[in-house]
């Protein structure tokens, strides 16, 4: 049994009860067979074993009282996996469906996709089982100061810098930043990213998953001397990642057909109207089926717009992980398609992975590397704190489209120096990734 077998072993041995946290691991140390054939450092010095395991998890007791006087109590977590490149960064979710293994997935993954970066940040997570919907504004405020009032111990703008993520916006970063001020008695710092422009937030953080995405598609086009205009692009889900990533797609020629929510998706083959989108979705809470109430030609369908049969040269996951399994991507694909990019964490399973890395001409680019635009921008945000100045959104714009580039253009670079046909974004993104963090932690001994 070779190296990354018997850590895998290891793995789905002591983890069991982790399904998301093997499932995203197996992921990774599967494509590395080259990278620890040619260097064999990494088993001498058991860098595999050691890349695994979080350097912390933290869980914390979370309680607020709701506004009918009642105590509610639920689990905090703070998983700080690796900071062999700078402080652990990764977002907050505040989530029914939290738990450590999720948690633990998306912090492994983001260790890989901000070593993509090339910016100085490490991998982490955190967040809650809490559920914000369905709760008023002064619940989700006290909730936010109970969570920071265990938090605040253990993070900071050179050891861990946490971000939004779902259930997290601009108001509950502003609840929490807020108060760890109170409890730190420091002004502007760059210990949370995501916060509103006025007061130390990066334009364009919003928008920034969801453009990212789209630079690094039309990048992948460009190898083949095409580009996004007239394309049909199929997108799932309806919030901050999809919203932009259509809009963006918009602007550059495409038509975005398909847009959806937890309960539906809407076909809309003129073209979705993204304000209206908006307006449901942001501005009113709505349901994603509202959208018949004002365009009476669109199709209205239940469950995953992945089971429809919807002719499309483009798809853009931005919902949530595993919601596309093997059926669905073969039906993806004989509906046409000829690109997928993750804009969520992990929405394709590892069958589906497998079955697209086997057809010939087919791109298809794993989120850590195709979504990394939020990070990036994140990381321009703890600059902009740091320096006490802010960029134009011109210039946040041009930084964020050369970082995306950069990210591909490395992806093509390291299949071709491991003898991988320079598409597998999948090997070149856990291989650039993989090398960066693990030659930093042997070299301080992490």
């Amino acid at each position: 049994m070779g190296y990354i077998d018997r850590v895998i072993k290891y793995i789905e041995d002591n983890y069991k009860n982790e399904k998301e946290f093997v499932q995203s691991a197996k992921e990774i140390l599967k494509s590395l067979n080259k990278v620890v054939e040619i260097n064999p450092i990494y088993e001498k010095e058991r860098i595999l074993e050691r890349i695994i395991i979080p350097d912390r998890v933290v869980m914390f007791k979370v309680m607020y009282e709701d506004d009918n006087g009642v105590n509610q109590v639920h689990n905090g977590y703070r998983v700080q996996f690796n900071n062999a490149l700078g402080p652990y960064k990764g977002g907050i979710r505040f989530h029914p469906s939290v738990n450590l293994s999720i948690l633990k997935f998306l912090g492994f993954e983001q260790i890989f996709k901000n070593a993509l970066t090339g910016l100085p940040l490490g991998g982490g997570k955190g967040g809650s089982d809490f559920d914000p919907k369905g709760k008023s504004e002064i619940e989700i405020k006290r909730f936010c100061i109970s969570f920071m009032n265990e938090l605040y111990h253990y993070i900071g703008s050179d050891k861990d810098v946490p971000a939004g993520d779902i259930g997290v916006g601009q108001k509950e970063i502003g609840y929490l930043y807020g108060q760890y001020k109170k409890l730190t008695n420091q002004s502007l710092s760059g210990v949370i990213t995501g916060k509103g422009v006025g007061y130390g937030g990066s334009l364009l953080r919003k928008e920034a998953t969801g453009y990212g995405l789209i630079y690094f598609v039309e990048r992948m086009l460009s190898q083949n001397n095409d580009t996004l205009k007239n394309k049909r692009v199929m997108i799932s889900g309806s919030g901050n990642v999809a919203l932009h990533a259509a809009k963006k797609a918009v602007e550059l020629g495409a038509k975005v057909i398909t847009i959806s929510d937890s309960k539906g998706y809407i076909y809309d083959k003129k073209g979705v109207d993204l304000s209206l989108v908006s307006e449901i979705k942001e501005k009113r809470k709505g349901r994603i089926k509202e959208y018949l109430d004002y365009k009476k030609d669109a199709v209205y369908g239940e469950g995953s717009v992945y089971d429809a049969n919807i002719n499309v040269d483009i798809v853009l996951p931005c919902a949530t992980q595993n919601e596309i399994d093997l059926d669905r991507v073969k039906n993806i694909i004989n509906n046409g398609c000829i690109l997928l990019a993750e804009g969520a964490n992990m929405p394709l399973n590892n069958e589906a992975i497998n079955y697209l890395l086997e057809l010939d001409g087919f791109l298809y680019a794993p989120g850590k590397a195709a979504n990394a635009g939020g990070v990036s921008v994140s990381g321009l945000e703890m600059v902009q704190n740091s320096q006490r100045y802010y960029f134009s959104s011109e210039q946040v714009d041009k930084m964020l489209k050369e970082i995306m580039y950069q990210i591909h253009d490395e992806c093509i670079n390291t299949c071709l120096m491991y003898g991988e046909k320079p598409t597998n974004y999948v090997f070149g993104a856990n291989a650039r990734g993989f090398v960066r963090v693990a030659d930093a932690m042997i070299a301080q001994n992490l």
